[in-house]
């Protein structure tokens, strides 16, 4: 899987051209990371906090009750071409809007372990979407960035010039009621105006797609939401008895680079 994508990477140390050879992968000037056995490939100099096994666990057996598969089917209908996926997780979403091949980015280890196998033309490496990518200048047609953090200038970057880029943000009403009534972290109003000033210099907006609907969960269901996401950093230790009726309400936007 590596071996597809290696020609998009680039060495983190000094952007020379990466190879993979016996196990690890190395640029002309000598620097090596190797490959873990899971199955993906740590270009990370510095250990970076990601989510945990129990949040990545969590998030895994949520996702696949198909809770957000809408999400991923609205992603995965403007996605084309070489995909890269920056925050990708387990590779969920990047696993459904592969075309030719797909490159999972993350900080977390433990996710990554599951985005290298979560698709079999999809690469995952560890990086830092904070700092410089170790991924070559114009290396995708598409890159996807869902409830994740944004680099607007890395991500045009990394993208082609007639690339797209889909991001995908809550809305101030997603997962209500049960943000509210287990204290998970909240959206605020002025989340979509934020979004463009962070990606306004780079960027311009193509198409927005609401995803909206009702969900009915199971008491495991609801403590798996509030295990998989940044909330598990923050909430207090909670025990759910019962199931909830929640609201997922979310923003697909196509951005397209600005020339």
């Amino acid at each position: 899987m590596l071996g597809d994508v290696i020609d998009l990477l680039v060495c983190p140390v000094c952007r020379d051209d990466l190879t993979l050879t016996g196990g690890a992968a190395r640029c002309p000037r000598g620097h090596s990371f190797d490959v873990a056995r899971q199955g993906y490939l740590n270009l990370l100099s510095t250990p970076v906090k990601g989510d945990t096994p129990e949040m990545v666990s969590a998030r895994e057996t949520f996702l696949a009750s198909g809770a957000f598969a809408p999400i991923a089917e609205t992603v995965a209908a403007h996605a084309k071409g070489v995909v890269g996926d920056a925050g990708a997780g387990t590779g969920y979403y990047l696993a459904r809007a592969v075309h030719d091949r797909g490159l999972a980015l993350d900080v977390s280890k433990h996710a990554l372990k599951k985005a290298a196998r979560a698709h079999p033309r999809i690469g995952a490496v560890v990086a830092d979407v904070w700092k410089p990518l170790p991924v070559r200048d114009a290396a995708f047609d598409t890159l996807l960035n869902v409830f994740a953090p944004r680099n607007a200038g890395e991500f045009r970057r990394v993208l082609k010039p007639m690339g797209t880029l889909i991001t995908v943000t809550p809305n101030s009403d997603h997962l209500a009621p049960i943000v509210a009534r287990f204290g998970l972290l909240s959206v605020d109003d002025e989340k979509d105006r934020r979004l463009t000033d962070t990606l306004g210099d780079h960027f311009e907006r193509d198409v927005t797609e609401p995803v909206a609907g009702w969900l009915d969960l199971t008491a495991a269901e609801v403590m798996s939401v509030i295990a998989m996401g940044p909330s598990a950093w923050h909430a207090r230790a909670v025990e759910v008895s019962e199931g909830a009726r929640v609201r997922v309400s979310v923003q697909v936007t196509v951005w397209r680079p600005k020339s």
